[in-house]
């Protein structure tokens, strides 16, 4: 066993009680009331940082939540990764289906249950923990690290871009590493290669100037519920297919090689049925469930609002109706392009008795990265060295907006090394991460460090 490795066994309880302290602190972005724990979070984690040895570490300020830099160049001639993670988290609401506090993790059952735990301060500090072990038992890293751990990806990373686009030159790398993705399953290890963009709209349907009788009034004008109503059914087709034209001309088909490594995924279909709670599955026909949730683009409703809703009736003929509709969108589809579409179809569906508005709330672009390239391999021979299991190239149904913004302003190759999983409840009550996604997250960043200087 190598000093790191001994390093890494006797710290473990150390490592995780340096988690416990940075999720103690509620550093919610998107709610005002918290402003100053975000601020707070920021700066225990330069603290933390500097006292683990990174030579610089700074909190830096944006035109919202402020950014956490760190960097450690002491390996000239070696290559260079910009690590970038997250300490924002998502509201814990609703409070009362939290078994423990979420600010006071807990642990049960070999998992640590906090909000923020999984996403994303249990995985960014998996690579502080690997950061620390290199340089308390080595002295030095194997490779220059430069951090960007943002304070607002829970709430839309409006500031992100600005940063990265006036520090380019600072942050100059050969790669970018990002902990914020899954595993297969608790002893199945994985590697994301790409991820789907998002395309969130709100479409508002306006009927009569204020809500009517519906027995005085009903038959004879346009009801912009019913309307909505109209206009989100025939948005898809009886097989699935999204009804907006154009709206699959720029999807990227599977290589047949992906299509070989879809099939060697272990993906136990009727458990993850199961594990949502839904009668069977169901989707775009001619697809399988995997296809469907990694390379197919998606359509949902996520909200719909009008008229009276509450105890009893009301006979109402309410003036307005709205819904809230996102798009999964897979390479290379253009969001922006597609919003375009999708609101001339909206209006194509709607009838002349109603007005319609239709909103782009937020996008972000699909994210893609060639499985074969050199850094990644190096981050396969990581995930080989410290789990039982081969790693899995995979894709991810869900959107990091972030790595689009990489891609346009670095144009690097990026490494989406996660180990999260999917009953780990983010973003809802009772978020959890695994011990053993944590420490061997960690063993992981920490090998992840050595391979990529083998593999340049």
């Amino acid at each position: 066993m190598t000093a790191l490795d001994r390093y890494l066994d006797e710290h473990r309880g150390a490592f995780l009680e340096n988690l416990k302290a940075a999720l103690r602190i509620p550093s919610v972005s998107a709610q005002p009331e918290h402003k100053a724990d975000v601020r707070r979070c920021a700066e225990h984690i330069v603290t933390h940082l500097k006292k683990i040895g990174m030579t610089r570490a700074e909190v830096m300020e944006t035109a919202g939540h402020p950014v956490v830099y760190a960097e450690w160049l002491g390996a000239p001639g070696k290559p260079t990764a910009l690590l970038y993670g997250h300490y924002d988290v998502q509201p814990p609401d609703p409070l009362e289906l939290w078994k423990t506090p979420p600010f006071e993790p807990t642990e049960r059952d070999d998992k640590l249950y906090a909000r923020g735990a999984c996403d994303d301060k249990g995985q960014v500090y998996m690579h502080f923990s690997a950061i620390e072990a290199h340089l308390a038992t080595n002295g030095k890293l194997p490779i220059n690290l430069k951090l960007v751990i943002e304070g607002e990806e829970e709430h839309g990373s409006e500031s992100l871009e600005d940063f990265l686009r006036s520090h380019r030159k600072e942050l100059d790398a050969d790669l970018i590493v990002v902990s914020d993705t899954s595993m297969l399953s608790p002893d199945q290890p994985a590697l994301t290669y790409a991820l789907r963009g998002i395309l969130y709209t709100q479409i508002e349907v306006t009927g009569p100037a204020r809500d009517l009788h519906s027995g005085e009034f009903g038959g004879s004008v346009m009801n912009p519920a019913n309307a909505l109503a109209g206009i989100i059914a025939a948005l898809k087709d009886a097989d699935g297919r999204i009804t907006v034209p154009g709206f699959y001309d720029r999807v990227k088909e599977l290589t047949p090689a992906e299509c070989e490594a879809y099939a060697a995924v272990p993906f136990d279909e009727r458990g993850f049925i199961a594990e949502s709670g839904a009668p069977m599955a169901w989707g775009e026909k001619g697809h399988s469930t995997l296809e469907r949730l990694w390379s197919r683009p998606t359509l949902d409703v996520n909200g719909m609002w009008s008229g009276y809703t509450g105890e009893g009736s009301k006979t109402v003929l309410p003036s307005f109706a709205a819904a809230k509709v996102s798009m999964r969108l897979v390479p290379d589809q253009d969001p922006k392009q597609l919003f375009t579409a999708f609101e001339a179809h909206v209006r194509s569906l709607a009838p002349a008795a109603v007005k319609v508005v239709v909103k782009d709330l937020h996008h972000g672009s699909p994210w893609i990265t060639s499985p074969d390239h050199p850094m990644l391999q190096a981050a396969v021979r990581a995930l080989a060295r410290a789990w039982t299991k081969k790693p899995a190239l995979i894709r991810e149904g869900g959107s990091i907006p972030v790595m689009a913004t990489f891609q346009q302003t670095h144009n690097l190759p990026c490494i989406l090394m996660g180990f999260g999983l999917h009953d780990d409840q983010v973003h809802a009550p009772n978020e959890k991460f695994s011990l053993t996604s944590f420490h061997g997250g960690t063993r992981s960043c920490a090998y992840l460090y050595e391979e990529l200087l083998k593999g340049v």
